[in-house]
Formats: structure tokens, C-alpha cells, sequence
């Protein structure tokens, strides 16, 4: 009930509240698991006046969940899937069919580039890889089938980041749908709903969960036409998040806040720490100095806020870094978690691209990325210099 809040909340308390009243029934404060396939109706003529019928199309525990994203991230609705990948494909699914061009970062996340290449392409569909840190080079690309333009930032794993009120702009000026998967700076560091994208795309499973429990994704919509789309499409593709996962993701992000305050300050510390070590020969963190884009970052990111997300390049054996690191440093494959989380790209996330292609796009055979969590920066610090030390 809106009469019971006061106006204007602030971000950090719409994640905690934002689309959530306590339970009617009983007043819970949480949000019901509600683990039930279909819905009873009391009559034809009042079919669908509860909202629910049958849970591929929509579940209580699920909606209330995309209410809160869209909440958060200052969209009209929004859909939520299994996973971010999920997400991504009923993008595309929704906004291009055959014969169709999409303009598309050329450093997206690797799963993007794939399905890309490996499942849309086949079907007809044609995408330019192109260099986003340029709006220029977006403008340059289009072509008069362009029916979507499809951005990353900061991108995995090079910490590019994209203009993205240029870019909003050019996509604007020629009529195309304007998509960014934002899920490396959650809506804490940059809303892009609120510089003009149409459609953002999250992959909950990150940020939001936080915690290495749930598998989700979002797609969130600016209007009401682009929320129908992805809902039909949703319910067309059974691209669905169980009601389970979303009681737990509800749960979860309630401190994201709290966490990436955390994380970006420890990011910094790290970066910078890096940066002075002779075992490191390059450091890419948006809140560095020396980042190409540091105005942009400034500029883009909510109150000099800048993640948890960064690489570096080690001048020495990235396995031997690897196999040598301590804990509270933890080797695995998420990003976004509370725990530390170190990766040597060119042997684990990217070991199936060639080797040249990996290096064409500045991912190094030392290349090592590194997503921070909320432990003492002061002990990650200590065990990547030990770690360092040891090459």
C-alpha cells in the first residue's frame, strides 16, 4: 500500500522493499513459495481474476520477483528465466527472426558470442561484431535490416564499457531496439533504462543471488509494448525460473547493496595493489586511473562505485598462479559471488577458442580475472602478493 511508505525512497531501500507487501493472508513479511502447477478458477466467467492460471505462465513467488527487478531497475516489467543465457535468448528470439542484422559488441560474454554464431546465424539471423568502446563504430555498422543493437558493460572479461546514451541515441535516430546485458554492473552501478536502453538483461545468477545458490536471468522491458513481446515469448519458450529459485533470489538480493559497496571498495584496493606489483604487466578496473575509459566510467557509475569485476595479465605461469593461490581465494567459474573468486581464462572460460582468436580480443595466455568478494581486502591482498611472489 503506497499510502503506508513514505516518497521518494532511495535505491538501497527499494532493494530490500521494492515490490513487496507483506502477505494478505497472514501478514509473512516474505514473499510464499507458492509450489503449485496450476490454479483453480471459480468460474469461466472469472477466469484469470486472481491472476494465475498455470505456472508456465505465471506463478505468485515468480511475478513477484520480476515486479522487483523491474522495480529496481526502472523498467516498465520484466521477465525472469533460468539463467542469463535464458535471458539473452528470448531476447533475440523475441526482436529478430530470419534475414534479420543485429549490431553486437565484439567482447561480449562468450555464451552470447556462441549462440550466436552456433544457433542464430544457421537460422538466418546475421550480427557484426563490433568495438562498442566507439559509438562510431555501432553507427558505422548499421545496416538497413538492423533490427537490434546488442551491448555489454562492462563486458566479460576485458572491462569494456559502452556509451550507452550514445549509443542509445543512434539506435534511436534509426528506429532499432537497443539491448545491454548489464549484468557485470547491476542496477547499483548503472540503470541503462535510465540512459536509454530499451532492454536490459541480468543474469540473476550473479550479483543479485550473490551467494552461489540460484541460476536466473532477467530481461526487463522500458514499456509496456517490448514487456509484452518478452512475455509471450517467455511463455511461448518455457523459459521459466522455478518458484523456489525465485524465493531465494528474492531473499538474496536484499543485500546487494550492502555487497557491492563492499566489493567496490576491496576491488580498488586490489587494483591498485596490482598495479604496483612487477608480476603484473597490465590491470583493467574501471575505477583505476589509468583505464581508457575513466571519464565514461565516472560518468556512467552510480557514486564512483565500480564493481568487483577486473583482470590482470601475469608476467609468469597463470597455472602455477593458479595451483600456488590461497584461500580466502577460491578457483571456480562464477563471478559476482561473497566469495573470492580467481580464473585463468586462456585454461578454463576461454580454452576453447583459438589461441589467436583469444588473442586478437587481448585475452592473453596470462590473462587472469579476478571477482572480488566481501572478505578482508587486506587477506586477498596478502594471499595474491604471496602468490605472486611465488612465480
Amino acid at each position: 500500500d503506497d499510502d503506508n511508505w513514505i516518497k521518494n525512497v532511495s535505491l538501497d531501500t527499494q532493494i530490500v522493499h521494492g515490490g513487496i507487501n507483506p502477505d494478505e493472508k497472514t501478514g509473512a513479511i516474505l514473499t510464499p513459495v507458492y509450489m503449485s502447477t496450476t490454479f483453480v478458477q471459480e468460474s469461466v466467467d472469472k477466469y484469470l481474476e486472481k491472476g494465475f492460471s498455470y505456472s508456465r505462465t505465471g506463478n505468485p513467488t515468480v511475478t513477484t520477483l520480476e515486479q522487483k527487478v523491474a522495480t529496481i531497475e526502472n523498467g516498465y516489467g520484466a521477465i525472469c528465466v533460468g539463467t542469463g543465457m535464458a535471458a539473452t535468448s528470448s531476447c533475440i528470439n523475441a526482436f529478430m527472426k530470419a534475414g534479420d542484422h543485429c549490431v553486437i559488441t565484439n567482447c561480449s560474454y562468450g555464451g552470447t558470442n556462441r549462440i550466436c554464431r552456433e544457433q542464430f546465424m544457421p537460422l538466418g539471423m546475421t550480427f557484426s561484431f563490433v568495438d562498442f568502446a566507439d559509438p562510431q563504430n555501432v553507427a558505422d555498422a548499421i545496416q538497413d535490416n538492423t533490427t537490434l543493437i546488442f551491448s555489454e558493460s562492462p563486458t566479460n572479461p576485458l572491462m569494456t564499457l559502452a556509451d550507452l546514451s550514445a549509443i542509445s541515441e543512434i539506435a534511436k535516430a534509426k528506429g532499432i531496439i537497443h539491448v545491454c546485458d548489464s549484468t557485470f554492473a547491476t542496477p547499483y552501478l548503472c540503470r541503462p533504462l535510465d540512459h536509454g536502453v530499451d532492454l536490459t538483461i541480468q543474469s540473476l545468477t550473479k550479483y543479485y543471488d550473490g551467494l552461489n545458490i540460484g541460476l536466473g536471468g532477467a530481461l526487463v522491458s522500458r514499456n509496456k509494448e517490448l514487456y509484452e513481446r518478452t512475455k509471450l515469448v517467455q511463455n511461448m519458450h518455457g523459459n521459466i525460473m522455478t518458484p523456489m529459485t525465485a524465493f531465494g533470489i528474492l531473499q538474496s538480493m536484499k543485500t546487494m547493496g550492502l555487497r557491492i559497496r563492499q566489493q567496490s571498495s576491496s576491488a580498488m584496493a586490489i587494483a591498485t595493489f596490482l598495479e604496483s606489483h612487477p608480476r603484473c604487466s597490465r590491470v583493467m578496473y574501471p575505477g583505476l586511473a589509468s583505464h581508457p575509459q575513466k571519464e565514461l566510467a565516472d560518468r556512467q557509475h552510480r557514486n564512483n562505485l565500480h564493481g568487483g569485476m577486473m583482470f590482470f595479465d601475469v608476467d609468469g605461469d597463470p597455472v602455477k598462479l593458479m595451483d600456488n593461490i590461497r584461500r580466502p581465494w577460491t578457483l571456480c567459474e562464477n563471478l559476482g559471488a561473497s566469495e573470492s573468486i580467481i580464473t585463468a581464462c586462456a585454461v578454463m572460460t576461454h580454452a576453447n577458442m583459438l589461441k589467436e582468436d583469444r588473442e586478437a580480443i587481448g585475452i592473453t595466455d596470462g590473462f587472469i580475472r579476478i571477482s572480488v568478494g566481501i572478505e578482508d581486502p587486506e587477506d586477498l591482498i596478502r594471499s595474491l602478493d604471496e602468490a605472486l611472489n611465488s612465480l
